[in-house]
């Protein structure tokens, strides 16, 4: 009779061992089985996270209270997002030196969760400029099926939100994508393309400005460029490379605007 051993207890297979003179082997895991463990794990742990803080409100929260106000004439801008914006932080020394940039980026977020953090993360830090970069998570769906106008909407309540509190807006394209590797099959550049379009107009008819990564990174499919990622949707040094000048450029022309309220 053949034994199961992942069914025996451990006292049983120690029994079995004195019995038959042969030592006992506790049930080994295979590697796929621990792979879906971790990741089983993972999720259970982002759910959780997405239970107790669905906008990620803790993540910054001892940040920004550390944060000493802006000194006089300093020209702070907070870059708020999902991560692409969190990984481009660790560039920031590099690419911006000196500047009084503030990075508030949560990977996997969507614009709803980044605008219930939006006066958290950004008002509360009394920025002369927010430069906004969401969208692409939406259109993967990761906090459910958005449709284009509740992408736009989200957006525009940021950027209301913002110029209420006189902080000049930088409203950025999202980034080209050709396909999601953690969702197949959602054809998003098509996508990308009509969100940005929207932004660019209803930048142009606010007084707001409207930065354009798309044009600088975009292949022949309307996907990142392969020099400039390494997963397709997230920019590598190189791509940070090219956003970095653009985005000054950007906020160079939202500060020569005057704050509007």
């Amino acid at each position: 009779m053949r034994l199961c051993l992942a069914a025996v207890p451990a006292a049983a297979l120690a029994l079995l061992a004195c019995t038959t003179g042969t030592p006992a082997r506790p049930p080994t895991v295979s590697a796929p089985d621990s792979v879906a463990i971790r990741l089983a794990e993972r999720r259970r742990i982002a759910q959780e996270r997405l239970l107790n803080d669905w906008a990620s409100l803790s993540r910054y929260r001892a940040s920004n209270d550390s944060l000493p106000p802006p000194a006089p004439g300093e020209n702070r801008v907070v870059y708020i997002g999902d991560s692409i914006t969190e990984s481009w932080a660790a560039f920031f020394p590099a690419l911006f030196p000196g500047r009084p940039y503030v990075a508030r980026g949560i990977s996997s977020q969507t614009t709803p969760q980044i605008l219930v953090r939006f006066r958290q993360d950004v008002v509360q830090l009394r920025p002369k400029v927010v430069v906004i970069l969401a969208g692409t998570n939406d259109i993967a769906g990761n906090t459910g099926p958005s449709s284009p106008e509740m992408i736009e909407h989200n957006l525009a309540s940021m950027a209301e939100i913002a110029r209420a509190n006189g902080i000049r807006v930088v409203l950025s394209s999202v980034l080209p994508a050709y396909d999601y590797p953690w969702k197949r099959g959602l054809d998003p550049a098509p996508k990308i393309v009509s969100l940005n379009d929207w932004m660019r107009r209803y930048a142009e008819g606010n007084g707001m400005v409207y930065l354009d990564y798309h044009s600088a990174m975009a292949d022949a499919r309307g996907g990142l460029r392969a020099e400039l990622t390494s997963d397709g949707v997230h920019p590598n040094a190189a791509g940070y490379a090219v956003m970095a000048p653009l985005a000054e450029a950007a906020i160079a022309r939202a500060l020569s605007l005057p704050p509007r309220r």
